[in-house]
Order: structure tokens, then C-alpha cells, then sequence
């Protein structure tokens, strides 16, 4: 079974999120479960994370590379790196 580590890479902006995630803060997406994470996030995180979750992959990212992708707070987004790993 696979799994999708979600890492907090930086939070742009005043470098505060309103949720209170930080760069370092990692939440791991199984099949059959989300992490506790802002609802906003996790809407942004969704799709791209079931593509990795499924085995798929974005033709930018080189196999097995991390891929990024952020939340959509326009004035302190909090960006993300994440990748798939098996368990």
C-alpha cells in the first residue's frame, strides 16, 4: 500500500499560515485517510495527491522526484513538497 508525505516547505507572504502549519510540519495521505490539515490545503492537496496515491505521475517531475504544489491563500500561501512512498 502506498502513502503521499505532504512536507511544508515555506509559507510565503508574513510567513505565518492562519492554521498554524510550518515549514517542517509533514502530513501523510494514505488511500483511506487525510491528515488533520486546513481545509483549504487539503482541497488544493487532493487531486494531485490520489494521482500519486493511484501510481501516476506529472509529466514535469522526473520519476520518484518530488513535486510541489500550495494552498490558496493569496497573501500567505503555504507551499508544499510532497511524494509518494510504498509502506
Amino acid at each position: 500500500m502506498a502513502k503521499v508525505i505532504a512536507e511544508v516547505v515555506e509559507v510565503r507572504g508574513c510567513g505565518e499560515c492562519s492554521a498554524g502549519h510550518k515549514a517542517g510540519d509533514r502530513f501523510i495521505f494514505t488511500e483511506h485517510r487525510a491528515p488533520a490539515l486546513c481545509q483549504w490545503a487539503l482541497g488544493a492537496l487532493q487531486a494531485p495527491v490520489a494521482v500519486l496515491l493511484q501510481g501516476g505521475k506529472f509529466s514535469w517531475a522526473q520519476a520518484g522526484e518530488p513535486t510541489m504544489w500550495a494552498c490558496p491563500d493569496p497573501t500567505d500561501t503555504v507551499v508544499f513538497r510532497f511524494w509518494r512512498e510504498e509502506q
